[in-house]
């Protein structure tokens, strides 16, 4: 922080902009929590360096605001020679509300235009006065070396005040404009640092501010609407996040480790690709790892990279490769019994310490990685002991069985996914039907589905062995299968509303 603050001056004199306290400190902390691969004071320099040279070419250019305004106008502009090249009434009125639309705009273009106008001359203005001052410094320093006292102190308590009290003035200007709504921005905040952290780093700004943490305290209910039928499992998954964010967990090991253990089709893949979305706003941010391509020992090494002198040395790790490029990240090691044994190993220390080192000797950080291991092991148990904590005891001890005590006792904890009842499958139904309605919106086509459509669906995709999967299958036939006929049939176009409903036992589609 001292040696921020001493390079602060020279900063805002280089880039004319004022960089905020709050946008040093936001530099420290950030660039430490989410920029490993360099050291301080370095990277926190290069921050404020980089949001200041950002800010510097917004001011410079032109707003967004005033951008899009002038696109809109150039686009009904378009719009209207092509209309009137078509001469009929449907033509006619919207010509008029083109008109009409652009009045208002041009309107509302010049009073952006002489807002902006305004705002860069102040700010011109005070970046002059401010290089000036600098200038006379400079050349006060001079006379004083040279003994020209009279020119130093005439320049010091004459001509510098004076072009200080403009500086306030224009200051007091601009705060006014600020108040007023401004356009422009002359200040480095903490929110410009998380801008450029998050350009660096592919993590969302708000990950990085205070306002998280009011989202994170949210977790659980998010987690409820994606997956359904789960809520014991999705606790344990949201207190660990909490802890961790609350800076109660070991701050060398990964933010969460879990092993998620349940039939097929409850939701087990679907909650790491839920979780991703909402810690990361990307499912792109779940690396998935399917294990059974692990199950030989030559394979093992894949994960860290070939030894040196062995094919594929040059190419790195396939996990230790993956979690250096995006270390702000879920894993998800499907099927983790069907490993190979020495894949344990690999993992303990990732587990444990939080660090992994590649063939390479490329130690790659894993603190920022929550962990999440699956298996069908006890999946009998589950469906056959109808008691709670029975069937929890039973799926333990096959679980010891399976895997070593030192491997088990570095999870953060182990989720047992329940079976999904009919009244599961019903309400899943809403979300499967949901995506199919937005791969529809870009067409123009809605689609709805009434209470009886949506219970037959759910009862012809139900089965208690296979979870939802089954109900996936059921809408391709009943849905998604009709409507792909109907629309390669030009039956439904851009613009029409699609119903599925029952008559006489069978699901049919309405089109209006």
């Amino acid at each position: 922080m001292h040696i921020l603050r001493g390079l602060k001056q020279r900063l805002e004199t280089h880039h004319n902009i004022i960089i905020n306290d709050s946008a040093l400190v936001a530099a420290c902390k950030l660039s430490n929590r989410y920029i490993t691969d360099r050291f301080l004071p370095d990277k926190a320099i290069d921050l404020i360096d980089e949001a200041s040279a950002e800010l510097k070419m917004q001011i410079e250019s032109e707003p967004a605001i005033l951008s899009t305004v002038k696109r809109e106008i150039t686009t009904l502009n378009v719009e209207k020679e092509a209309l009137l090249m078509e001469q009929n009434k449907k033509n006619e009125q919207r010509v008029t509300d083109i008109v009409k639309e652009l009045a208002n705009l041009d309107e509302k273009k010049r009073s952006l235009e002489t807002q902006f106008i305004n705002e860069k001359e102040t700010f011109d203005a005070t970046s002059l006065l401010k290089s000036r001052i600098d200038e006379l410094k400079n050349k006060a320093a001079i006379a004083k070396r040279h003994s020209k006292f009279e020119e130093a102190a005439k320049i010091e308590y004459g001509e510098i005040p004076e072009l200080e009290e403009e500086i306030t003035e224009n200051e007091n200007k601009w705060a006014k404009m600020q108040a007023a709504g401004s356009l422009l921005r002359n200040s480095v905040d903490e929110d410009s640092i998380a801008q450029i952290v998050s350009l660096w780093t592919g993590i969302p700004v708000n990950k990085m501010l205070s306002s998280e943490k009011q989202r994170v305290l949210q977790i659980e209910s998010v987690l409820k609407q994606e997956v359904i039928g789960q809520d014991e499992a999705l606790k344990v998954i949201s207190r660990a996040i909490k802890r961790n964010k609350a800076g109660l967990s070991e701050i060398n090991r990964p933010i969460g480790s879990f092993m998620f253990l349940g039939p097929t089709g409850v939701g087990k893949t679907q909650c790491a690709k839920t979780l991703a979305k909402f810690l990361f706003d990307n499912e792109k941010s779940l690396l998935r790892f399917d294990m059974s391509e692990y199950m030989e020992k030559t394979s093992v090494s894949r994960l860290i990279g070939a030894a040196p002198g062995y094919v594929g040395y040059e190419e790195g790790g396939q996990l230790t490769e993956k979690v250096r490029r995006k270390p702000y990240s879920v894993l998800l090691f499907d099927e983790i019994e069907k490993a190979h044994p020495d894949v344990f190993n690999v993992l303990l220390q990732v587990l444990d310490d939080g660090r992994l080192t590649d063939n390479k000797g490329v130690t790659v950080d894993f603190k920022n990685t929550i962990i999440i291991l699956t298996s069908n092991i006890g999946s009998a148990q589950i469906i056959e002991i109808d008691k709670k904590e029975e069937r929890r005891a039973a799926v333990l001890n096959e679980l010891k069985t399976n895997f070593k005590p030192e491997f088990l006792n570095r999870l953060d904890d182990i989720v047992i996914f329940e079976q999904l009842g009919l009244n599961e499958i019903t309400n899943i139904v809403d979300i499967m039907f949901n995506e199919i309605k937005e791969k529809l919106t870009a067409r123009d086509i809605s689609i709805a589905l009434t209470q009886s459509a949506k219970f037959h669906i759910a009862n012809v995709g139900f089965d208690p062995v296979f979870g939802a999967r089954p109900l996936k299958r059921a809408l391709f036939e009943i849905v998604e299968d009709k409507l792909a006929d109907l629309i390669l049939e030009d039956k439904i176009v851009e613009g029409d509303h699609i119903e599925f409903d029952m008559i006489n036992e069978q699901v049919i589609v309405k089109i209006n």
